[in-house]
């Protein structure tokens, strides 16, 4: 089988990436077609994999600004060559469901979530730092994406979402039904530990849409320990909101990771995800998670047994929840089993078995 794996870019890893690790373990002889590809900034693991570029990776000031350059990212996957393909498999929150692929290639979307930036366009621009004459101009441009994305998704023979959240997304907005398959977590890196310490715990990318403010001020109202795992551009900000109950560690190695988790009291999920790995890897090591009720949350954390839930995403609902939280009440092991149904082996297991019954499927109808 002729298999190519289509992802959106690859200068930062985060859950997109990590999916895109696994896909790659299932099918390792397959490329892996992406517009910009910055190998410093990724696993070296990622060096030995055949990684084909668009033109876009030749753009000046794309690989530190990629975001800027919104309006190439359809051209870019339009026109990658796909002609020897029978199977692609597009690990999407962006741009890369628009390969277009030739009519005996079947085409599977795993779709971390339909473009963002688009669909919640009014909800993302609050949140981000962008000018005045910027935001005037951007809303045309946005209308014409958003009929692009539409038809792109079109030509896709066949969605997978990753939450119910998801699923109804691209009912919503693509018009499309999709099967849920949850994303792979590996949680046999992860085990309770035998006691834990006081402090409450975020691992997160520092940026606008994860929330990390709303943790903020309800942890400078509570005076309780905060400990903020993780970087982005929001980070000196944060900071300078923080009062010297909240710490901040920046980025870990992978086992200081693992140590902290282990250890925290709960793990605090202040936005609102279309999945969310971290709270997953936290339940694998036997803590229980605050969440915010909304997103992939909803799918993963079970209220009262591995977590609780705030219903209002503002510090003072989280500060509440975390007021009246009692972290005796949960087992660890129980949080632990809980996760185990997110294992990567899992993930496999259901995608494999997915992509081969849709790949008969065409195979039979290519035939008649």
């Amino acid at each position: 089988m002729r298999a190519a794996l289509v992802h959106d870019w690859l200068n930062q890893r985060g859950g997109a990436e990590e999916v895109l690790e696994t896909l790659v373990e299932m099918y390792p002889d397959a490329p892996i077609y992406t517009s910009i590809y910055r190998p410093e900034l990724m696993p070296k693991g990622y060096r030995d994999w055949d990684i084909r570029t668009s033109f876009m990776d030749r753009v000046p000031l794309i690989k530190s600004h990629h975001r800027l350059f919104f309006f190439l990212y359809p051209l870019a996957f339009e026109g990658f060559e796909l002609a020897d393909c029978e199977l692609v498999i597009s690990n999407k929150s962006a741009f890369c469901h628009g390969v277009i692929t030739p009519p005996e290639a079947l085409h599977i979307c795993y779709c971390l979530t339909t473009t963002r930036f688009l669909w919640d366009y009014h909800v993302y621009i609050k949140r981000e730092r962008i000018g005045r004459i910027a935001r005037l101009a951007l809303p045309p441009l946005v209308s014409l994406l958003r009929l692009w994305d539409y038809v792109a998704a079109q030509r896709v023979d066949h969605f997978v979402a990753i939450s119910e959240t998801v699923r109804r997304r691209i009912a919503k907005f693509y018009g499309r039904d999709s099967v849920v398959i949850h994303p792979p977590v590996d949680t046999s890196r992860y085990e309770p530990a035998s006691s834990h310490d006081d402090y409450f715990l975020i691992v997160s990318r520092l940026i606008p849409y994860k929330r990390i403010d709303i943790a903020v001020r309800a942890f400078n109202r509570l005076g309780l320990p905060l400990v903020i795992v993780g970087d982005g551009r929001d980070r000196s900000s944060l900071e300078a909101m923080a009062k010297p109950n909240i710490r901040f560690l920046g980025r870990l190695p992978e086992e200081e990771v693992r140590e902290v988790m282990a250890r925290c009291r709960a793990f605090i999920f202040p936005g609102r995800e279309d999945f969310g790995i971290a709270p997953v890897e936290a339940q694998a090591a036997g803590r229980p998670v605050i969440a915010y009720a909304a997103g992939g949350a909803l799918d993963t954390v079970v209220e009262g047994v591995t977590g609780a839930f705030f219903h209002e995403q503002t510090p003072e609902a989280l500060a509440r929840v975390v007021e009246e939280f009692d972290d005796t009440c949960y087992d660890p092991l129980a949080i632990r089993r809980n996760a185990e149904r997110f294992d990567k082996e899992v993930f496999k297991r259901r995608f494999r078995r997915f992509v081969e019954e849709k790949l008969a499927e065409h195979r039979r109808r290519i035939r008649r």
